[in-house]
């Protein structure tokens, strides 16, 4: 049986660690190693790792100095010893199949990575309503992944609801100290893989907190722009049949980060940068067919100028990017 290494990055998760950690261990397919990586918690979380561990024998627990997301990622690959990998955030938890399913799509499609579908909520609101038919299978090539994540159809830049082939990260780390960890690494994985599976089959629960849906804006946003406008300038010299999908992301993230960032004279390089970077790829991502509807409408909006565009779109309640 293949061993599925499962890792946890925790970090003031008490309240929530519950439910996360008693998912992983509901799962129908056994065979884990199961790496808790208290980041530097305060909050009795380190503790909470260390009780489940004495009761499981598949847990082991990482104690260590706050390091961030990447950090703690980076330090369970570094001793993880299964064949097969996936991420859970310490606050999200996942349904009782959510390995067994990934793990047989994978083998029966001999895909490099399998994906599951995700739901997100709050605590507020709970769980949407889902209506979506399960166990419909697409299998992407190599070029139809990276182009789907990019153009955000289908396959999003996440780590999480999906499991590695841990080979693919012998050379792949997270970026320590950046925002937006999962998204500077999906394209070094991506260039590995020879195809991946993909099944709407919901395996995958993401915890959106209230307080990060209009949280308080930081220049560390901004991290996201800083990942992608590198990745233009270098697939201009390496692929470039992939700069216009990379283009359609980077102007997602022009967009919301304009929406997000405050109007004042200490974001005002930010907010230039976002409307000079939205002028710069308007046109050419209108005129792209792949490009999402969503993105259309503002360079629609856009075309009105960048103070009616803030007026008509900085009411609309904005979920995490």
């Amino acid at each position: 049986m293949n061993k599925v290494t499962i890792i946890v990055p925790v970090y003031n998760v008490v309240d929530y660690l519950p439910q996360c950690v008693e998912s992983i261990a509901r799962q129908t397919y056994a065979h884990l190693e199961v790496i808790l990586v208290d980041d530097g918690s305060t909050d009795g979380s380190g503790p909470l790792c260390d009780e489940y561990a004495a009761h499981d024998p598949r847990i082991r627990v990482i104690h260590k100095t706050n390091g961030g997301l990447s950090d703690a990622r980076n330090a369970a690959l570094d001793v993880m010893t299964g064949e097969l990998v996936m991420m859970v955030d310490g606050d999200d938890y996942i349904t009782d199949d959510c390995v067994e399913t990934l793990l047989r799509l994978l083998q029966e499609t001999g895909s490099d990575f399998a994906v599951g579908r995700w739901r997100m909520f709050d605590d507020v609101d709970g769980l949407p309503d889902d209506t979506i038919d399960d166990n419909q299978v697409t299998i992407y090539s190599q070029d139809q992944a990276i182009k789907k994540v990019f153009y955000q159809d289908t396959l999003t830049n996440s780590a999480c609801s999906r499991l590695f082939r841990a080979s693919l990260f012998d050379q792949v780390r997270f970026p320590e100290g950046l925002l937006y960890e999962d998204l500077a690494v999906v394209y070094p994985l991506l260039q590995q893989v020879k195809k991946v599976a993909y099944t709407n089959h919901l395996v995958y629960y993401y915890r959106q907190h209230q307080s990060s849906i209009t949280g308080h804006f930081t220049i560390q946003r901004t991290h996201v722009l800083d990942i992608l406008e590198s990745l233009e300038q270098r697939l201009a010299h390496e692929r470039s049949q992939y700069l216009p999908a990379v283009k359609s992301r980077l102007l997602s993230a022009y967009f919301n980060i304009l929406l997000l960032c405050p109007s004042t004279d200490e974001f005002q390089a930010v907010v230039d940068r976002c409307w000079k970077g939205i002028k710069r790829l308007r046109w050419g991502c209108l005129a792209d067919i792949h490009v999402r509807i969503k993105n259309k409408l503002g360079i629609l909006a856009s075309l009105a100028g960048k103070q009616p565009f803030l007026w008509l779109f900085r009411g609309v309640t904005l979920k995490k990017y």
